[in-house]
């Protein structure tokens, strides 16, 4: 609800020339296209002054129950969007990350993401990428949405998952 009010608030005071507007739609996800949308994204949610994406191209940021990280990818270039569902502390054992893509092949609302793990960090993700910059209130209606799947997903289909791999 919160984040809802303040893409809200953020909205009525850039038409206001109160505050920043979203950068221009429309135009290829380069680097500096990338951080500048991070960055509006995350001053509209109220973190502030950040420069949105560090010099290797990632950021991230806890909002409410969810948290993001951001990575700027260099080609094609792309900003990849990823709203975290689990980390696991040792590497998942067989099954489990097949048996989270079998549960978005079935259909599981997945806020428009798709399920991503990452090995090296063993992170499990929901992830959107963008190759165009959107549009600022779509991108934070977007990434509202994939933040509240990846809480289902981290609690209700983890569990479900669980279940069918192993029988619990």
């Amino acid at each position: 609800m919160i984040s809802s009010f303040t893409s809200k608030l953020q909205w009525l005071l850039s038409t206001m020339g109160m505050a920043r507007p979203a950068p221009p739609a429309g135009g290829p996800m380069t680097r500096d296209a990338a951080r500048q949308l991070v960055k509006w994204y995350l001053q509209s949610q109220g973190a502030g002054v950040s420069e949105g994406l560090n010099e290797q191209g990632l950021g991230g940021m806890l909002n409410g129950e969810g948290q993001y990280a951001f990575e700027h990818v260099e080609s094609p270039p792309a900003l990849k969007c990823s709203a975290l569902i689990y980390r696991f502390r040792e590497p998942p054992k067989p099954g489990i990350i097949e048996g989270f893509r079998q549960q978005q092949e079935n259909g599981t609302d997945t806020g428009g993401g798709n399920v991503d793990f990452e090995p090296g960090s063993g992170s499990l993700f929901l992830t959107r990428t963008y190759e165009v910059v959107p549009e600022g209130r779509e991108f934070t209606r977007d990434l509202d949405r994939l933040g509240k799947a990846s809480v289902v997903w981290g609690k209700d289909v983890l569990d479900r998952v669980a279940h069918q791999v192993f029988g619990t």
